[in-house]
């Protein structure tokens, strides 16, 4: 079974070598798609170092549409999520992502991260269905791509479709890996706005 990694990034040139480094080590990945969301560092010189497909979107998207796009690239078997941002991802998460499918009657994989970083390690309990580290069935691109993702995270459209459609996953646990935190990145106050944001797209999401 071939398997295509996609990796959505905005703004990422500090990161994301840490990220597409451990994707062309493991032996299970056949190919690897990077969509550069309309960055304004240099996310697409740093990808374009590497033996991976970039996308260039003119102007910035968001998550889900970046998604998106790399998805309508996709044909194989199985399509691996993964985060820009990470640190600590190694060979061995990508494997313990993708098994469950390869091996198990499993649609989906839901990556949750532990012995980390406390916050974020603490997110991922609260709201484990915000994990941006998945791997899934190509069988289910179509459906994704039909996702109304609009005032939605990539994360919370999957977790209605996979309510909607009844589609059999499995939480795998990540062991000493995290991501940058909002608050980093964008500062104290934009970053809790986003936050904030964030959680409020999870409220609307379970009274809808």
């Amino acid at each position: 079974m071939k398997v295509s990694a996609i990796i959505p990034a905005f703004n990422e040139e500090e990161r994301i070598e840490n990220v597409i480094k451990p994707l062309l080590d493991s032996p299970l990945i056949n190919r690897i798609i990077v969509i550069d969301d309309g960055s304004i560092d240099l996310t697409a010189k740093v990808v374009s170092k590497y033996p991976v497909e970039l996308i260039r979107l003119p102007k910035n998207k968001g998550k889900a549409e970046a998604v998106k796009v790399g998805l309508s690239y996709c044909q194989e078997d199985i399509i691996l999520m993964i985060d820009a941002d990470l640190v600590g991802l190694t060979t061995i998460h990508l494997r313990d992502l993708i098994a469950p499918i390869k091996e198990e009657n499993i649609e989906m994989t839901i990556g949750i991260f532990e012995g980390g970083r406390f916050l974020t390690d603490t997110a991922q309990k609260v709201a484990p269905n915000l994990s941006g580290q998945r791997a899934f069935k190509g069988s289910l691109v179509a459906d994704i791509l039909s996702l109304d993702t609009k005032g939605y995270s990539i994360e919370m459209a999957l977790t209605k479709l996979i309510k909607n459609k009844n589609i059999s996953t499995k939480k795998v646990i990540l062991k000493n890996i995290s991501h940058v935190i909002k608050e980093e990145k964008l500062g104290l106050y934009k970053g809790a706005l986003y936050r904030m944001k964030m959680y409020g797209e999870i409220i609307k999401h379970w009274l809808n």
